[in-house]
């Protein structure tokens, strides 16, 4: 299975209670599938899924697979224990688990593919790998993501190395068959595409989502003038959505547009400051 096409990884609304606010994310959710998104995340990093009551994550499911079985999209939902991923199975929308590299304790390679490889057996969905060492502090090579990459159950990566590096390029250069790449890391998305990735999961396409699903369109059709001239354009919109805690500032934006009822996030984040949100603005036009 290859998931081609952007995906956005919900961020989780709240309203003036505290409480979460459903009927924004289904609002949004069926927004960004209208301005071109593939699919929907749903318990992504984005969503804030530590801060939320376990009857909290299983309603944001519920309102994501209700969308995605009326919009025939497909939809992805973070997991990482066995018993997270044996619950998928309840959802016959889920399309994929997206599954974290083990954070903090740095089992080396060889623990992080044995790690995937116990919980791809018995997950009832297949697993994406979300590479993200800056902030699990493991890194994985070019081989150890194609150790991973022929796991039975293991359909691809959503990798957010930080950049493009020389496992980057070794890894495109000679990438297994049907394994997905999803670019992870928003601003450097245009060039992951330009060298084969097969889309992105990106919290920066929450707005401008009929760009970010052009640019990736351009590049899978070898318009390569339009998709460089898109990824230019998006890049700084996507360093100033970063420019505090993901989600904080993509929520202050989208309250500030009126898509979503407060710009509030929960601890240990803490609102962005007004200027990361007039720079944001600035950058979207």
């Amino acid at each position: 299975m290859t998931l081609n096409g952007l995906y956005i990884p919900l961020i989780t609304p709240f309203a003036e209670d505290g409480t979460v606010a459903l009927a924004a994310l289904e609002r949004l959710a069926n927004d960004v599938l209208d301005d071109g998104a593939t699919g929907l995340v749903a318990l992504g990093t984005t969503g804030e899924p530590g801060s939320l009551t376990e009857d909290e994550r299983r309603a944001v499911i519920e309102v994501a697979a209700r969308v995605s079985r009326e919009r025939s999209a497909p939809l992805v939902v973070g997991a990482a224990t066995p018993e997270a991923l044996a619950a998928l199975g309840e959802h016959p929308e889920v399309v994929a688990s997206l599954t974290v590299v083990p954070p903090f304790v740095r089992p080396g390679e060889a623990g992080v593919v044995a790690h995937f490889e116990r919980l791809a057996a018995g997950s009832p969905v297949p697993l994406i790998v979300y590479d993200v060492p800056y902030r699990t502090g493991q890194y994985l090579s070019a081989d150890a993501l194609r150790r991973l990459a022929a796991l039975p159950n293991v359909t691809g990566v959503k990798y957010a190395g930080g950049g493009l590096n020389p496992d980057t390029i070794a890894l495109m250069a000679d990438l297994p068959p049907g394994f997905t790449v999803l670019g992870g890391d928003d601003i450097y998305i245009s060039p992951l595409l330009a060298i084969g990735a097969h889309g992105g999961i990106l919290a920066s396409a929450h707005v401008a989502t009929a760009d970010f699903a052009a640019l990736i369109t351009a590049w899978h059709a070898g318009d390569v003038a339009n998709a460089r001239a898109i990824g230019h354009r998006l890049a700084p919109l996507s360093a100033s959505l970063f420019a505090e805690p993901n989600p904080t500032v993509t929520k202050a934006v989208l309250h500030a547009k009126g898509r979503i009822p407060t710009p509030d996030v929960r601890l240990p984040l803490l609102p962005a400051g007004p200027e990361s949100l007039t720079a944001a603005l600035k950058e979207l036009g």
